[in-house]
């Protein structure tokens, strides 16, 4: 039998231009639903609340992949919290009836400042006005491309950890599916099939790039290092499973070469 085609939605999307954000976008367009992208690029500002309401009127759900890439307590908490915060309200005054927000595996094992905002970030969500739906998801197929970009001179500082990368396309895709269906708390999370060491990725990632940088793996200090070493960042019970695999992510990598 034929599946039943979701209803389609005008569904916001916090963060629509970054890297998780387009991909939801244009998963939502596959679902046939209508994206209202959330970002400054459309006069929005999350945390002041500026351009919210006028961008909120007619949607009914929402997706948050909103960002702040620091690694600073301080600034991860209050960016987290106050967006959060000031998104909620606003979806609530317009009818919102879920959000569907994007976390990290790991979080509560792993004290990193980053961690720590998302953290926070839970918390509103889960005390906050709207019925809601967590995703937690493990790092991304291009993290290890992030860390080779931010190197400066030949050598590149790689945490390290063990992780089960997952394509930011599952993920985009797995938020996409929850659009429509009540609201169901912590979702499982999603993780890709297979666990590696970050310097290995780093390694790989080099050679189908052409690079000449040298990868050099270090480990954090304190807990938070031996955690990360340690599998902190594998889901535990079960998980969505996603498709694609880190080496699926090499050949586009070469491809663009």
């Amino acid at each position: 039998m034929p599946s039943e085609r979701m209803e389609a939605m005008r569904v916001a999307v916090a963060g629509g231009t970054g890297l998780i954000g387009k991909l939801v976008v244009r998963e939502l367009g596959v679902a046939g639903h209508e994206p209202v992208v959330l970002a400054r690029a459309q006069g929005v500002d999350l945390v002041s609340g500026e351009g919210l309401p006028a961008r909120l009127a007619g949607c009914e759900e929402i997706i948050d992949v909103s960002n702040k890439n620091t690694l600073r307590r301080k600034q991860a908490v209050e960016f987290f919290t106050r967006a959060a915060s000031t998104l909620l309200a606003a979806g609530a005054d317009a009818g919102v009836r879920q959000v569907i927000t994007l976390s990290i595996v790991g979080i509560d094992d792993v004290a990193l400042g980053y961690y720590l905002g998302k953290r926070a970030q839970e918390e509103v969500v889960r005390n906050g006005p709207l019925s809601w739906s967590i995703l937690r998801a493990t790092q991304f197929h291009q993290f290890p491309e992030q860390l080779l970009d931010s190197a400066v001179g030949p050598f590149a500082i790689v945490p390290d950890s063990l992780s089960q990368p997952v394509a930011a396309v599952d993920v985009a895709r797995a938020l996409v599916a929850q659009v429509g269906r009540p609201a169901a708390g912590y979702l499982p999370p999603i993780a890709g099939p297979e666990r590696l060491r970050m310097a290995d990725m780093a390694r790989r990632l080099v050679k189908a790039q052409g690079s000449h940088k040298i990868v050099v793996p270090v480990r954090l200090p304190g807990g938070i290092g031996k955690a990360m070493a340690g599998g902190a960042l594998l889901p535990r019970d079960g998980c969505t499973q996603g498709s694609q695999t880190f080496a699926d992510y090499l050949r586009q990598v070469e491809g663009r070469r």
